[in-house]
């Protein structure tokens, strides 16, 4: 099962890391590969993004259910495309070190199955944890931007 983990220490509190983790619209371009997302309500949202699988290049519709939102140290998710060729299930995990210092964990699993899947995994064995860090630290740098500006 590919998958990748990445943490973050940030000098912000709890509470501003989830202010920002939580609402989509301040993080969902910094998705390698993302194009666009539709929230459908609280729990659910439709993601495209475009990728490359063995020089193969493609867009993948991903949707995505929450699993809980648990603030504010959590919020885990699942996901899967229509056929269910591709399904999987990451987390948001944030720690409060301290009053002013808040520790993150991003972690992302992603499976495919099908005709494809062994060979698509063998892909994404080292997509996922690559990804994983990218993203994390993109929505890390862009929460600390944030809080600099709102200073």
């Amino acid at each position: 099962m590919p998958s990748g983990t990445h943490f973050v220490q940030l000098d912000l509190p709890i509470g501003k890391v989830w202010d920002f983790v939580s609402d989509f619209e301040k993080w969902a371009d910094l998705v390698p590969g993302y194009i666009e997302h539709r929230v459908e309500d609280d729990y659910r949202s439709v993601w495209k993004f475009k990728g490359e699988v063995a020089k193969i290049h493609k867009t993948i519709t991903l949707y995505i259910n929450i699993n809980k939102w648990e603030k504010p140290n959590c919020v885990s998710f699942s996901l899967q495309d229509k056929s269910k060729n591709i399904v999987g299930e990451g987390c948001f995990k944030a720690t409060a070190e301290d009053a002013e210092h808040t520790d993150v964990t991003g972690s992302l699993t992603i499976t495919a199955n099908g005709i494809l899947g062994p060979m698509v995994n063998g892909v994404l064995k080292t997509f996922i944890p690559k990804t994983t860090i990218e993203f994390t630290e993109a929505v890390a740098n862009r929460m600390v931007e944030e809080s600099a500006v709102s200073k």
